[in-house]
């Protein structure tokens, strides 16, 4: 039996700026492998070999003059957003590979993706992974105040969910690290944070799962918030689904979920008591003119 990897412990990273993807990659590697200036470098040395290879096309006559010119990245937008090419260089250099979950290839990990090992996540500009660690899966998604469990069973469900709200789905592969230096100085980025999986559900029990979008990023703007909705709100049906075969913990974790996202939505209480107000003061405003008529 292969030993725990980190001794257990989990490695995840709270979201900083729009650091999603540096979070996402992170989380997939279990630990603080990389920082926003290497996946830059990354996207950097991408869009040089990208220019080199438009220059020889265009040589070539494959492609118009000026196709390539342009200073603005392809592989990194100026709010910090990568491409999906950035993380899959980053995780090659640890010899694993990223493939598309509906390619061909991956259809045994459509039938049954308990098989695999990490999945990678993304709409829009955010990026999350879910893990496989020590047997046990997690959500890593850094807009969670820590990694939520999800049952063998929720596995399949939840990235249903996902993939009918136009998530891009990824799987990653091949031999994952075993090991980060815990004490090494270089173990810590500044929004990295090692639990135990009794920690974890601890710390989502007191935060609440989902974090706000004040508390997430001063920088993350209410769009990208909105375009968190639909995997929170996909995650609320899944859940009342099948809710009697989750155990305890997960439940007490999930409720916290959706307590938050309702918060940060409409407040359906408040328009509940506003209909019954205003039903009210109807009647009310009824009744004296009939006594006045009379």
């Amino acid at each position: 039996m292969d030993r725990p990897s980190n001794g257990g412990i989990l490695y995840h990273e709270v979201q900083e700026a729009n650091l999603c993807a540096v979070h996402c990659v992170n989380t997939v590697l279990q630990g603080p492998f990389f920082s926003e200036f290497d996946l830059a470098a990354v996207a950097s040395d991408l869009d040089g070999k990208e220019r080199q290879v438009m220059l020889e096309g265009a040589a070539a006559g494959t492609f118009a003059a000026g196709d390539f010119f342009s200073e603005e990245s392809h592989n990194v937008s100026l709010g910090g957003d990568f491409s999906i090419q950035v993380l899959q260089k980053a995780l090659e250099v640890w010899n694993l590979q990223v493939i598309p979950l509906n390619c061909r290839d991956a259809e045994p990990a459509q039938i049954d993706p308990e098989l695999e090992n990490a999945f990678i996540c993304h709409l829009h500009d955010h990026w999350f992974c879910i893990r496989k660690v020590n047997g046990e899966w997690y959500n890593f998604d850094s807009l969670l105040a820590a990694p939520q469990h999800l049952s063998k069973f929720y596995l399949s469900a939840f990235l249903d969910s996902l993939r009918g709200s136009g998530w891009s789905i990824f799987i990653v592969t091949g031999n994952f690290p075993q090991e980060c230096p815990l004490s090494s100085s270089e173990a810590s980025n500044g929004f990295g944070q090692w639990l135990s999986p009794e920690d974890a559900e601890r710390l989502l029990k007191t935060t609440g799962a989902v974090r706000s979008s004040s508390s997430a990023s001063g920088n993350r703007t209410s769009d990208n918030v909105d375009q968190q909705r639909p995997y929170e709100a996909l995650s609320r049906e899944e859940v009342r689904a099948f809710s009697e075969m989750e155990d305890d913990d997960l439940k007490a974790a999930i409720a916290a979920s959706l307590l938050d996202a309702c918060a940060a939505g409409a407040n359906p209480g408040s328009v509940g008591t506003s209909q019954e107000e205003t039903e009210k003061q109807t009647v009310g405003t009824s009744q004296e003119e009939t006594e006045k008529e009379k």
